[in-house]
C-alpha cells in the first residue's frame, strides 16, 4: 500500500520542475493528484503521463495562484472530482530581478510577492474548509534556504517572499492545529531542475557546490518531493509548524 493511499492532494506549479516530480511521486504513492499551473500544455503532459502509469488518478487544472477566484474554482473542481481534499502543496513560485535596493523595480517586487507569498495565503484560505470536512489535512509550503540566509543572487523580492512564507507557515500551524490541519515548510537549497540546467552552466554549478555545499552537489527535485510525501503522509502526524531544510549542508557552512 502506498504512503499516500486515500489522500487527495492539490499541487501547484506542477507543470515542471519540483512540482512535476512531486505530482509523479504522489501518484506513485497512492494519492489522487489535482495538478495545477498556468502552463496548460506542459501540465497536461505531466497529468497524461501520470494517468498512463497509474490509471485515472490525476486531473489538470489551469490555475493562477495570485487570483482568488481561480483558487475558489480549483478547490471546488478538485473536491467535486475526487470527493475531498486532504493535502495542499504550495509549490508555485517565481524569481525576479537581482537588482540592488536603490534600483529595485516595484513591479518585480509586487509580482514575486503575489505569487510566492500571497498565493500561499490564498491556498491555505480556500483549502481549509475542505480539510475541516475531511477531519484534518496537511499543508506544505515550499519556501527556500533564502528565507533563512541572505543568499547572494537570490533577489530581494524572492528572499522576502520566502521569508513571509516561512512565518505564514508557523502562524497557520498554530491557528489550524485545533482542526487537525498541519502546516509545515520545506527550505530547499540549490536544486538541479531543468531550468537550472538551462541557465546555470555546469562549471558554475560545480564552483557553487564546491564553495558552499558540504555534500558537494546540487540536490535533485526528488529530494524535495520525498520530503513533501513524508509531510503529507500520516508518518509526520506529530509535526506542525516545522521547517525542513534540504540544502546539502549549505546552512551550516
Amino acid at each position: 500500500m502506498g504512503r499516500l493511499s486515500d489522500k487527495v492532494a492539490i499541487i501547484t506549479g506542477a507543470a515542471s520542475g519540483m512540482g512535476a516530480v512531486t505530482a509523479q511521486l504522489f501518484a506513485r504513492e497512492g494519492a489522487k493528484v489535482i495538478a495545477t499551473d498556468i502552463q496548460d500544455d506542459k501540465l497536461k503532459e505531466v497529468v497524461n503521463d501520470i494517468n498512463k502509469q497509474y490509471g485515472e488518478v490525476s486531473i489538470a487544472i489551469r490555475h493562477d495562484v495570485t487570483d482568488e477566484k481561480s483558487w475558489e474554482d480549483t478547490v471546488k473542481q478538485g473536491a467535486e472530482h475526487f470527493g475531498k481534499i486532504n493535502v495542499l502543496i504550495n509549490n508555485a513560485g517565481i524569481g525576479a530581478s537581482d537588482a540592488d535596493f536603490e534600483d529595485y523595480p516595484l513591479d518585480d517586487w509586487n509580482k514575486v510577492l503575489s505569487v510566492d507569498a500571497t498565493g500561499n495565503l490564498l491556498g491555505i484560505k480556500h483549502v481549509v474548509p475542505e480539510m475541516k470536512k475531511a477531519g484534518g489535512g496537511s499543508i506544505v509550503n515550499i519556501s527556500s534556504l533564502a528565507a533563512l540566509l541572505a543568499l547572494p543572487g537570490a533577489g530581494i523580492a524572492y528572499s522576502a517572499a520566502k521569508g513571509a512564507t516561512r512565518t505564514l507557515t508557523k502562524v497557520a500551524a498554530n491557528n489550524l492545529a485545533r482542526f487537525n490541519i498541519r502546516v509545515n515548510s520545506i527550505h530547499p537549497g540549490y536544486i538541479l531542475t531543468d531550468l537550472v540546467r538551462k541557465h546555470v552552466p555546469e562549471e558554475v554549478r560545480k564552483q557553487l557546490a564546491d564553495a558552499h555545499i558540504p555534500l558537494g552537489k546540487f540536490g535533485d527535485p526528488e529530494d524535495i518531493a520525498y520530503i513533501s510525501v513524508f509531510l503529507a503522509s500520516d508518518e509526520s502526524k506529530f509535526m506542525t509548524g516545522s521547517e525542513v531544510v534540504a540544502d546539502g549542508g549549505q546552512a551550516i557552512r
